[in-house]
């Protein structure tokens, strides 16, 4: 069994104790109480729930850290410590239209002296219902329990499989996304929308996808998937290809062989959208 630290242990041991109310909510949709929180934007008491006791198993394992959390927002902690990112449930219109594609994403942002973002050090996602738990720590890899992850290494677009995010009513800039779409899509082998961008993160890091693009996330979407990709060997950037995803909120994920092909194409996108 590899070798893991101690707060791989107290993520996956959070996103497992709130798996199984969100596997019995997720049987009983039809039941769930529903409150809207924006357009075309859900929210079920199945997420709150999650979000408390991921909450609470992480507050107890450590009391002095802040968190960064969809439903409950920012709850400030001692500021020389790290603090928690999680989505509690990302994929939740999937899970309220009974899709069996949504996640648990857990990360642990290190404070960096004199910078107001943090490091991303370690990250969890897990799929409850196919008991996949996909981690990584920096510098020690990406893993599926317990097998070494590598990104694709597919260096042929016509090969390549790629995700992306739609936009959706209120959420994200539609004509961009078609622009580069209209470059993208006839030089690859298909495109692929499943409505979990931490998901399909874990999936580039697992070879499943060639590459991945999407903009206008929140942190909670995308910080463990990032460290993810980036430990199974492969690259994320905005999509002119710089370090700058969070200020443009712009992501772009691929392995090396793709890296290049792939930013062209989102950049000829750009110019004519």
């Amino acid at each position: 069994m590899v070798a893991h630290s101690g707060l791989i242990t107290v993520m996956d041991r959070a996103a497992r104790k709130a798996a199984p109310r969100l596997r019995r909510d997720f049987n009983e949709v039809q039941q769930l109480q529903v409150s809207r929180k924006g357009p075309a934007d859900f929210v079920s008491m199945a997420d709150r729930r999650a979000e408390e006791t991921i909450y609470e198993e992480l507050k107890r394992a450590r009391p002095d850290w802040g968190f960064v959390m969809e439903e409950a927002g920012i709850i400030e902690g001692d500021p020389t410590k790290p603090r928690w990112i999680v989505d509690p449930l990302d994929g939740t219109s999937n899970f309220l239209h009974g899709l069996p594609h949504f996640a648990i994403s857990i990360a642990v942002e290190e404070p960096r002296p004199g910078q107001t973002r943090g490091e991303v050090t370690q990250g969890l996602i897990y799929q409850p219902l196919t008991d996949e738990s996909f981690w990584a720590e920096k510098g020690r890899g990406a893993w599926l329990q317990n097998a070494r992850l590598r990104v694709s290494a597919r260096r042929d677009l016509s090969e390549a499989l790629v995700a992306t995010g739609i936009p959706f009513l209120g959420h994200g800039d539609i004509r961009q996304w078609t622009a580069i779409f209209a470059q993208v899509a006839p030089e690859v082998a298909g495109i692929r929308r499943f409505g979990s961008a931490a998901l399909d993160l874990a999936w580039v890091a697992a070879g499943r996808y060639d590459a991945f693009w999407e903009s206008d996330l929140n942190i909670w979407d995308v910080a463990a998937g990032i460290l993810l990709v980036r430990e199974a060997g492969g690259f994320v950037s905005d999509f002119r290809g710089g370090d700058r995803m969070h200020d443009r909120n712009e992501y772009l994920a691929t392995n090396d062989g793709l890296a290049t092909k792939i930013h062209k194409l989102v950049a000829q996108g750009l110019k004519s959208g």
